[in-house]
């Protein structure tokens, strides 16, 4: 007798399927496996793509910050030399400034105004002087108090002081607008 005839008509219909399915899911566990390695090959190969990707945009992002942080410093020594010109410039001005004021004060220098030959001179505002035996031809000056030379010396400080941080100013404007 063989297998097949002792076995019930039932169970050899379970065992048969039993059996078909147990070879099919074999065949069906190697065909998942073939596509899985399939797969897992395409994934690693999307994965070092993706890696060399982010590698090169991290570069790029490395290579423009280095440029961007290049011309920061660039622009910070422009900037830093023109600000020591322009206390060089300012620092030129108070000295000189300085000087006038001790001439003035030393009575070396005297500030003498224009006087209006149309004017009468009996007006009594401000006398002329001339000195005895001056050989100077020009135009009627009348010589400044020293008080009021030291004001108007101090005033044109100022105003040097102004035009010194203005330029600077301006200069600073410059620099930081022009893309370069």
């Amino acid at each position: 007798m063989r297998l097949g005839e002792l076995i019930p008509a039932p169970y050899r219909l379970l065992l048969s399927t039993v059996l078909m399915a147990t070879l099919g899911g074999g065949s069906a566990a190697i065909a998942w496996q073939v596509q899985d390695w399939r797969f897992g090959k395409q994934l690693a190969e999307q994965a070092r793509l993706h890696t060399e990707t982010l590698n090169q945009l991290a570069q790029a992002t490395v290579a423009q910050q280095r440029a961007e942080q290049d011309k920061r410093l660039a622009l910070e020594q422009r900037l830093a030399t023109s600000e020591q010109t322009h206390y060089r410039a300012l620092s030129d001005v108070q000295r000189d400034q300085g000087r006038l004021r001790d001439r003035l004060a030393t009575a070396d220098l005297r500030l003498s105004v224009l006087l209006d030959a149309t004017s009468g001179a009996g007006n009594g505002s401000v006398s002329a002087t001339t000195a005895t035996g001056s050989l100077v031809h020009g135009p009627t000056r009348a010589e400044l108090d020293p008080a009021h030379a030291q004001r108007i010396i101090g005033v044109t400080d100022d105003g040097d002081r102004g035009l010194i941080a203005l330029a600077a100013c301006q200069a600073y404007a410059k620099e930081v607008s022009t893309p370069k």
